[in-house]
């Protein structure tokens, strides 16, 4: 574990982050005390399901129509 202070952090960021990757993980400390830290990040699976939604949306009759002012802005209808 790297331990940097903000400051130092600011001017080396590069240097400090290149073995998170890896796995290092980098914690940076304010005034003493240590607010952030930097670890790999890790996609979790995100693998799609066709159909999970499937009769969870539900899209409104009038979803088409454009709402009157918005419809005349356009030219859509004469005002």
């Amino acid at each position: 574990m790297n331990i940097a202070n903000i400051s130092e952090e600011e001017t080396h960021l590069s240097a400090l982050i290149k073995n998170v990757p890896a796995g290092e993980e980098v914690i940076i400390e304010k005034a003493g005390k240590p607010f952030a830290g930097l670890v790999p990040y890790e996609r979790g699976n995100l693998a799609r399901r066709p159909g999970a939604l499937k009769g969870k949306i539900r899209i409104h009759d009038d979803f088409e129509e454009l709402p009157k002012d918005i419809a005349e802005a356009l030219g859509a209808v004469q005002p």
